[in-house]
């Protein structure tokens, strides 16, 4: 079985690829708080195909994967379930509210050197440290 790093490359080549290939494509930005924010918020109702393909993709990439690879990734949940579904719910919103995506800033923005684009993703991975830090501190 490949080593968890090399799983882990394969999905950031997938992801940067994705974000390639939709900036090429479309002329805009991947962004997933963006995409799924726009359906349900109803300002993006002219882009409902592009952005549910997006979203279904997100799902079938992943099982097709699984399916076909030799050795296919394994997933071990060691956290709270309900804490993770709580927390990613929890970065979508504050995301959306602020106006920022965490791909579309950690992806493309980052590779197009935006100073805008490190700094949230700065902020994004000092929180999720701290984070962790503290969940670990309670015995989480």
């Amino acid at each position: 079985m490949p080593a968890d790093w090399l799983w882990g490359l394969v999905g950031g080549v997938m992801i940067g690829s994705a974000a390639a290939i939709y900036l090429l494509g479309n002329g805009r930005i991947m962004g997933i708080s963006g995409i799924i924010g726009g359906l349900v918020d109803g300002s993006a109702r002219s882009q409902w195909a592009e952005r549910g393909a997006f979203i279904a993709a997100l799902v079938l990439v992943p099982a097709m994967m699984h399916a076909f690879a030799a050795t296919p990734p394994q997933t071990h949940l060691t956290s709270n379930l309900a804490l993770v579904l709580g927390g990613g719910f929890l970065v979508g919103m504050g995301t959306r509210i602020g106006s920022g995506c965490t791909s579309g800033h950690g992806v493309c923005g980052i590779s197009r050197l935006s100073l805008r684009s490190i700094l949230a993703t700065g902020v994004f991975i000092s929180v999720g440290v701290l984070t962790v830090a503290l969940l670990r501190a309670v015995g989480e």
